[in-house]
């Protein structure tokens, strides 16, 4: 008979030992040691035959090769081992339940994925004819439309590449209308609350703004006060995150967007939380004029490894005319697609520019507009309720367990800080690589900076309760074994790893970023 703990899970008779005895092979079971690709090298094995080529003049004179091109030699079964084994050292969403905080790593529907791949979607050219690609237009013009209606706003520039990307976006369109009225010269601060993401004031940095920081007062939102003190004829805008990277609601929202109105500057909200209040809150009603959404936050497109990414960027009344090139425009023979400042400027609009070569990732907006219409309305506003529900649910389970710094109901993330950990010679770092053993992904630590020794939880809506009651067991279980005299639990965690705990330090500071056989490999545990 086979015993079971408290969470359901078998025990004894059965669960693998702590032992480390080594195999033969390095392998642990399907734990499968995969050296680097170049390692694998197997001179003249290649999964495709070339025909030898016919005798040529090169004419690339002093930059002709004169050795081998350095591409390791493998054949078709050796290359799709090596990358299917590295892939199941990755943890993901598939996988199990993706705790960052402040990154909203949601399920992504496979269904989005099948319209993706549909023919005319996924086959797609930039450089096609406006008149061949009426139906992608027409999908582009469909997303804008109900972006707007979820925000509240008049416009949508739908070509940044991602989050900072959009951030630059709504920037840029703060600078031009400023140029516009002739004080692009004399406004050049731009306020950021401590409790704002940590891209905002390097994007306002990047294009030539003095950044003030405003601090939080000790309930984790915006002072109020210090915020108001700030304010002058030469702030250009607020950069200002809500909910916030505390994952708390900024209350004074309307009366700090009044404020900066009334100064003459521009409210920039970061869009990241939006997945906290879709459905619930239009930031247009709130008196935002520009606000970027992460489409692989609140709409489930893919997320992580560099892209592709999409980070619309919804623009006021105010910052409409600015919106960069291309857009989308009905014309009298269908959909077209404004891609001179020329025919913007015959169009009423005084683009600043363009953000990138084309009109951005169409494989992004097919997955989101799939995600928006198969929830509907009822369903997006759900999906707001369910990730402030089960954020809220973690944050109630563990607050006795673990420390909050602030009282009362969170958003969609729950916050914790390390005073829990005081005395125990364990910190948050040890914290989260013992949670690797335990098959979790660490959560968002360190940050936001405003909270010491941060644990940062973003559950999202895709959790069901039985998964939130494992994971909440867990970090019970962690945080009361930090306690007990078993360092070794944490300091030398994770145990069950490919690798151990790395040098991270070191690997950032002196990172190897190109192979050589005479690159020494450095052990990894």
């Amino acid at each position: 008979m086979t015993a079971m703990n408290n969470q359901g899970r078998p025990t004894g008779t059965g669960m693998s030992s702590n032992r480390e005895t080594p195999t033969f092979t390095g392998n642990r079971a399907l734990q499968l040691e995969e050296p680097l690709i170049f390692e694998r090298d197997n001179p003249g094995a290649c999964g495709v035959d070339f025909d030898e080529p016919k005798a040529f003049t090169p004419r690339l004179g002093k930059l002709a090769r004169k050795g081998s091109i350095g591409l390791p030699g493998l054949s078709e079964p050796e290359v799709i081992r090596h990358y299917v084994r590295l892939s199941s050292k990755n943890f993901s969403i598939d996988a199990g339940l993706y705790p960052l905080g402040s990154c909203t790593m949601k399920h992504n529907p496979r269904l989005n994925e099948k319209m993706a791949r549909l023919p005319g979607f996924g086959d797609v050219h930039p450089l096609q004819p406006v008149k061949t690609v009426q139906g992608a237009l027409e999908l582009m013009d469909t997303l804008s439309h109900w972006l707007k209606v979820l925000t509240g706003m008049p416009a949508v520039a739908l070509s940044p590449k991602a989050g900072a990307h959009g951030e630059l976006c709504g920037m840029m369109a703060i600078q031009a209308a400023l140029k516009a009225r002739g004080e692009d010269a004399t406004r050049k601060r731009v306020l950021v609350p401590e409790s704002a993401h940590g891209t905002n004031p390097a994007t306002a940095a990047l294009i030539g703004y003095k950044v003030d920081a405003i601090p939080a007062t000790e309930d984790g939102r915006v002072d109020l006060a210090a915020f108001k003190a700030k304010l002058g004829p030469d702030v250009a805008a607020i950069m200002l995150t809500n909910p916030n990277t505390c994952g708390l609601f900024e209350r004074d929202i309307i009366e700090i967007a009044d404020a900066v109105h009334e100064a003459g500057a521009f409210f920039y909200c970061d869009g990241a939380n939006f997945n906290a209040i879709v459905g619930r809150v239009r930031p247009g009603d709130l008196g935002v004029d520009a606000m970027h959404i992460n489409l692989h936050k609140t709409f489930s497109t893919p997320h992580g490894g560099g892209g592709p990414g999409a980070g619309p960027v919804v623009l006021s009344e105010a910052l409409a005319p600015f919106a960069p090139l291309p857009y989308v425009t009905h014309g009298k023979d269908g959909f077209d697609l404004v891609e001179s400042e020329a025919a913007a400027a015959a169009d009423g609009q005084q683009p600043f520019g363009r953000m990138t070569a084309f009109h951005g990732q169409m494989g992004m907006f097919v997955r989101a507009l799939a995600y928006m219409m198969s929830h509907g309305s009822d369903g997006l506003r759900r999906v707001a309720e369910d990730a402030v529900l089960n954020a809220n649910y973690i944050l109630a389970s563990l607050k006795d367990d673990l420390s909050a710094p602030f009282e009362g109901p969170c958003m969609h993330e729950a916050l914790f800080d390390d005073r829990f950990l005081k005395g125990t010679g364990v910190e948050t770092l040890d914290f989260a690589k013992a949670m690797i053993d335990e098959g979790y992904h660490p959560m968002t630590m360190y940050f936001p900076l405003v909270v010491h020794g941060a644990l940062l939880i973003e559950p999202t809506e895709t959790e069901s309760k039985m998964t939130l009651d494992l994971f909440i067991a867990t970090l019970k279980d962690l945080a009361r074994a930090t306690k007990s005299n078993d360092k070794d639990r944490f300091l030398g965690a994770p145990h069950f790893a490919p690798r151990h705990r790395l040098d991270e330090t070191a690997a950032a500071r002196s990172p190897v970023l190109r192979w050589g056989v005479d690159v020494p490999r450095q052990a990894a545990d």
